[in-house]
């Protein structure tokens, strides 16, 4: 927690675009639950941001994990779906978009949905992944994505 509040007292989160044009997010399943204690703290007012439970109402998506396997979520989600004509190819026993068990690393991003930009990050690594502790990061990410939505550019 040291180093998160070090970051965020830093201003150490990242922004690469526009974050006033979000209104509304989708979280994707983070390590810890992180995204069911963000959820309740985006929606009480900290972010100014109201988060969706259908990812086609969404104008960002919250992560914990960008490569591969969120690039497949986003293309189940909202790419074209593929044409079947009843043979299977190897696409079809490709790794599946979520990893059970795998742990996030401390990093959060907010994706862009059409642009698949990654519009802000930080850096936020719980000590622990007791209850209190979730909910006091989420806290803190709120706050700064608050922060950080009214910064001018």
């Amino acid at each position: 927690m040291k180093l998160l509040t070090a970051f965020l007292a830093a201003g150490l989160s990242l922004m690469a675009g526009d974050l006033s044009s979000v209104k509304s997010v989708y979280l994707m399943p983070m390590s810890g639950g992180l995204d069911q204690y963000l959820a309740v703290r985006l929606t009480s007012g900290g972010g100014g941001m109201q988060v969706v439970t259908d990812p086609q109402k969404a104008d960002a998506i919250f992560t914990d994990r960008i490569g591969s396997n969120f690039e497949q979520s986003l293309q189940d989600m909202y790419g074209e779906k593929k044409k079947s004509d009843g043979k299977l190819s190897a696409d079809d026993f490709a790794k599946p978009a979520s990893q059970p068990g795998s742990r996030g690393k401390g990093s959060l991003f907010l994706v862009d949905r059409q642009s698949r930009v990654v519009l802000w990050s930080v850096y936020a690594l719980p000590k622990s992944r007791d209850a209190d502790e979730m909910n006091h990061l989420a806290m803190k990410i709120a706050e700064q994505l608050g922060k950080d939505r009214t910064r001018k550019k």
